[in-house]
C-alpha cells in the first residue's frame, strides 16, 4: 500500500525545517481504518519519544491529534510512513494552530473519544499475534492458557463492534469490567494493551464452557465438537478419522462438498499440501484464511487424511489457528515436560467447518447453537463473549502465485475498496447466490461478509441483519439502491421495498464493473464474463459474454453459442442433462438413453429436445463445463455447486488443445467441435478429455478476445464470473493474452463470482448518479 499524502492548510509545513520553533502547534486529522489497531497508543509513544506535547483522541472521523514541538516534522513523517501494522491510513490532513501558552502543555495525553456520526472505519478481525501466543504458553503469565488473550495488535474487531468510535462501551466487551491488573495495562502507555478495547484476563474476561483438555480428549476419541469462535461456531473432528468425517457428513447433510482442515503450523501444512512461499505467506497472514492448495502426491507421513475430507478434488483447503482457543487445541497439556513447552499434540489434524445447517447462515448465538447442534455435535463449547457480527472463514485460491478470494469474510471485512472519487451513498444488494451487500461512503465502498444464498428464510434474515449492521456501523443512510435485473431475486424485492430511488444492473455487467472498480479502470475496457447464469438485458439467460465498456455504456460484442438446458435449473444440478443436450445438437440423440442409462428420465429427454420451444437455453460457460464432465463420465449428478467442474479440473495434469476445436460465427463462439471430440472419447478418455477441454477452451477464448481487441483497439480485458476460479483456465488465458499484448484484469480484493456483484452494482450506480449514464429509476 502506498503511503498517504500529507495535505496542509495554512503554513506549508512540509517545507519547514526540523529546527523550527517548538512553539508552532499543528492539528492532524488521520482518516482510514485507524481505530482498534493501537493507533492512539502508537501516537502517544511516538510523541513521547520525540519530546512533543499535545493530545490524541478517536472521534467520528478517525483519529485527531494536536502536537507541538521541535520534532513535529519527524512525527508527521513517521505518521505517514510507519503506522501500526493493522492500520490503513487513507489521508493525513495538517492544519496550523495557535501555540499553547508556555508551561500549559506538559507531555502528551490520550483524550476521551468524541461522539457524533461516524466517518471512520473499523479493521477486520486479526489472528493472534506472537506476543499474545508467548503469554498463552508462559506459566508465569496471568494469560497462561487463557483462550481470550488479545492486545492492540490482534483479536476480534469487526465481529465485536456494535458502533463507532471503537471504544469498549461500543463493543461486545461492554459487559466485562476490567480487573485492576487489566485496567492498569489499559492505562499504561508502555503496555501492549494500552487502550486495547478487548483486554481481559481469566479474572475479568470471557470464559469457556468446557476445559480445553476435555475438548481435545473428545476429538481424539472420534467425536464431533462444536466450537464457538470469532464470528460463529465451527464443527470439528479428527481429519484422519474416516468414521468421524463420514459421520460429520451424515449429520450435517453435506454429501461431498469439501471440508477445510486446520493444522498447527506450516510444517504440518506441508505434510498434506504442496507449499511454496506464496502459500505459506497466505496461511500466516493476519487474516488466516482457508487456502486452497494442491495435495501432495507423496504425503510425508504414513497417516492419511480421510478420503471423505475432499473427495475427487486435487486441492485441499488448509488453515492455521487464528484464535487462542484454536492454538490451545494443538498445545501440550499443562505440566507437559516437552522441551520448551512447544511440542504439538501428535497427529492432531482437524476438520474445521462452519456450523451452518442446510444452507442456513453461520450459528453465533449460544442458545441457538445448543438447540440446533444437539443432535449433531457430541459436545457444544460456548463462551460468554457475544458475537456482534457473524463472519465466516475467508477462502483464498492462488493463481500464478497471486491470491484470488473465493469467499471474503473474516480477516478481510470490512476493509473498503477505494472508488477514486467521492459520490452519493449507495446501497447495492447483490444477487441471489453467494450474496454480499455493498455500502458506499465518500470515496469508499464497504462490501459485507459472505451472506450466502437467499433462497432460505434464515439467510434472508441474515441479509437484513447485515444491511442494518453495516449502515449503523458506518453511520450511512443510503440515497440510492442498486440491484440485479432479475425481478424474482429476494435482494431485488428488498431494494424495491426500500422506497428509495433504485437502479437495476444487468448481472454480467456488474461482474465486469466489480473488476473495473477494484482497478479504477475508467477507460474503454473489454469484459469477459464467464459464469453459470444471469438474466440478460434481452430477457434470456447469459453466462458466456464478451462485452465492451465505454464510460457508462456497455455493448455485447458476442456470446457463447446457446446450449439447451433441459429441466431448467435442474440442469445445473444434473450435468447429464447438458451432456444429453450436446449429443442432441450433434445429431446423436439416439445415444442419450444408453450413455446415461442410470438416469430414469434419459429415455424421454431426446423427445423433449426435439421440441426446442419447450427447452430453455443459455450462453452459460459454466454449463459447458458440466456438459464436458457428463460426456467424459466424470459426474452425471452434482451434490453441490460446481462439483462437476471442479472434479473435471482435478483430472488435468497438463492442457492440450484440439486444432479447429471451436468456430467463430459472427458474434457467436461455438465449442461444438470440441464437444464432439469429448463425446467420442467418453469415460475411457477422462484425463485426455479434461486436458483437451481446458486447453481448447483457453485457445478459443483467447482467439475471441484478440479479435475483439483488434476490432475495437481496446487492449485491456476485465475477467469476471465464477468460471475464473478455475485456476487452469484463468492462468492459461492470462498467458495467451499477455503473449498478444493484452492485459488481463482480475478481482483480488473480492471474489470473481456473485460475491462481487454488489461492488459492481454500486460502481455503476455511482456513475449513473454522477451523470455518465441514464438516471436511476424512481
Amino acid at each position: 500500500m502506498s503511503s498517504p499524502q500529507i495535505s496542509c492548510s495554512g503554513q506549508a509545513l512540509s517545507q519547514a525545517p526540523t529546527t523550527a520553533s517548538p512553539r508552532v502547534r499543528v492539528r492532524v486529522r488521520v482518516r482510514g481504518a485507524v481505530q482498534g489497531v493501537g493507533f492512539r497508543p502508537w501516537v502517544h509513544g511516538l510523541a513521547t519519544r520525540l519530546g512533543l506535547g499535545g493530545w490524541v483522541c478517536n472521534d467520528a472521523e478517525g483519529v485527531l491529534i494536536e502536537v507541538e514541538g521541535a520534532d513535529r516534522q519527524v512525527f508527521l513523517a513517521a505518521l505517514r510512513d510507519q503506522p501500526p501494522a493493522l492500520a490503513r491510513v487513507n489521508a493525513i490532513e495538517v492544519e496550523e494552530q495557535p501555540a499553547s501558552e508556555p508551561g500549559m502543555e506538559e507531555g502528551f495525553r490520550i483524550l476521551p473519544s468524541g461522539n457524533g456520526p461516524s466517518s471512520t472505519g473499523i479493521v477486520p478481525d486479526a489472528a493472534s499475534c506472537d506476543a499474545c501466543l508467548d503469554e498463552l504458553r508462559d506459566p508465569d503469565s496471568r494469560f497462561y492458557r487463557y483462550a481470550f488473550v488479545t492486545c492492540t495488535h490482534c483479536g476480534p474487531r469487526y465481529s465485536l463492534t456494535r458502533s463507532l468510535p471503537y471504544d469498549r462501551c461500543n463493543t461486545g466487551m461492554a459487559d466485562f469490567p476490567m480487573c485492576p491488573a487489566c485496567a492498569d495495562d489499559y492505562r499504561n502507555p508502555d503496555s501492549r494493551r494500552f487502550h486495547a478495547q478487548a483486554t481481559a484476563c481469566p479474572r475479568c474476561g470471557p470464559r469457556l464452557s468446557h476445559p480445553v483438555d476435555e475438548i481435545v480428549d473428545r476429538l481424539q476419541a472420534g467425536q464431533i465438537v462444536a466450537l464457538k469462535g470469532l464470528g460463529g461456531f465451527h464443527l470439528a473432528c479428527m481429519a484422519c478419522n474416516e468414521a468421524a468425517v463420514a459421520r460429520l457428513r451424515v449429520v450435517k447433510g453435506r454429501d461431498a462438498k469439501p471440508f477445510a482442515v486446520m493444522v498447527a503450523d506450516l510444517a504440518a501444512a506441508g505434510r498434506w499440501a504442496e507449499l511454496d512461499e506464496a502459500g505459506a505467506a497466505l496461511l500466516t497472514a493476519p487474516a488466516r484464511p482457508i487456502v486452497l492448495l494442491r495435495r501432495r502426491a507423496d504425503p510425508v507421513d504414513t497417516e492419511r487424511l480421510a478420503a471423505s475430507v475432499a473427495p475427487g478434488l486435487a486441492r485441499i483447503g488448509l488453515m492455521l489457528p487464528h484464535t487462542p482457543l484454536q492454538h490451545l487445541l494443538f498445545e501440550p497439556p499443562p505440566g507437559s515436560t516437552a522441551a520448551g513447552g512447544r511440542e504439538r499434540r501428535p497427529a492432531l489434524t482437524l476438520v474445521m467447518t462452519s456450523a451452518n445447517l442446510g444452507g442456513d447462515p453461520l450459528l453465533a448465538d449460544n442458545a441457538d447453537a445448543q438447540r440446533q447442534l444437539a443432535g449433531i455435535a457430541d459436545l457444544v463449547v460456548t463462551h460468554d463473549r457475544p458475537i456482534v457480527a457473524r463472519c465466516d472463514d475467508s477462502v483464498t485460491l492462488l493463481v500464478r502465485g497471486q491470491p484470488r478470494l473465493v469467499r471474503r469474510a473474516r480477516g478481510h471485512v470490512p476493509d473498503p475498496i477505494d472508488l477514486g472519487a467521492d459520490g452519493p451513498a449507495v446501497l447495492a444488494v447483490g444477487g441471489q447466490s453467494k450474496n454480499t451487500v455493498c455500502l458506499t461512503r465518500g470515496r469508499e465502498a464497504f462490501v459485507s461478509q459472505h451472506i450466502g444464498d437467499l433462497d432460505r428464510a434464515a439467510t434472508r434474515r441474515f441479509f437484513d441483519e447485515t444491511v442494518h449492521h453495516l449502515c449503523d456501523l458506518l453511520g450511512v443512510e443510503p440515497e440510492l439502491v442498486a440491484h440485479d435485473l432479475h425481478p424474482d431475486y429476494h435482494a431485488t424485492r428488498y431494494a424495491l421495498d426500500t422506497g428509495l430511488p433504485h437502479l437495476a444492473v444487468q448481472h454480467h455487467r456488474a461482474h465486469i464493473a466489480a473488476v473495473a472498480a477494484e482497478h479504477l479502470a475508467r477507460g474503454p475496457l473489454l469484459g469477459l464474463a464467464l459464469d453459470g447464469h444471469g438474466l440478460g438485458s434481452d430477457g434470456t439467460s447469459w453466462g458466456g459474454e464478451l462485452l465492451l465498456i465505454e464510460g457508462g455504456r456497455f455493448t455485447r460484442l458476442g456470446h457463447l453459442a446457446a446450449l439447451p438446458q433441459p429441466g431448467g435449473d435442474r440442469a445445473a444440478r444434473q450435468p447429464w442433462r447438458l451432456g444429453a443436450a450436446i449429443l442432441h445438437q450433434l445429431g446423436r440423440g439416439a445415444e442419450i438413453a444408453s450413455r446415461f442409462a442410470e438416469q430414469p428420465e434419459a429415455g424421454r429427454l431426446a423427445a423433449l429436445l426435439d421440441r426446442p420451444r419447450l427447452v430453455p437455453s443459455g450462453s452459460s460457460c459454466g454449463r459447458y463445463f458440466d456438459a464436458a464432465a457428463a460426456l467424459l463420465g466424470v459426474r452425471e449428478v452434482s451434490s453441490y455447486e460446481s462439483q462437476a467442474a471442479m472434479e473435471l479440473e482435478a483430472r488435468v495434469a497438463q492442457t492440450e488443445s484440439l486444432p479447429d476445436g471451436w468456430q467463430l460465427q459472427g458474434e457467436t463462439l461455438s465449442l461444438l467441435p470440441l464437444m464432439a471430440c469429448l463425446a467420442d472419447l467418453g469415460p475411457p478418455g477422462q484425463p485426455l478429455g479434461a486436458a483437451l477441454f481446458h486447453g481448447t477452451l483457453i485457445e478459443a477464448l483467447a482467439d475471441w478476445v484478440v479479435r475483439a481487441a483488434k476490432r475495437t483497439g481496446v487492449r485491456r480485458v476485465a475477467c469476471g464470473g465464477g468460471c475464473f476460479l478455475n485456476a487452469i483456465l484463468s492462468a492459461g488465458l492470462d498467458e495467451r493474452l499477455a503473449a498478444q499484448g493484452i492485459e488481463s484484469l482480475h478481482a483480488s480484493a473480492l471474489p470473481c463470482h456473485d460475491g462481487g456483484l454488489s461492488l459492481g452494482q454500486a460502481w455503476i450506480a455511482r456513475q449513473g448518479v454522477i451523470g455518465q449514464e441514464g438516471p436511476p429509476c424512481a
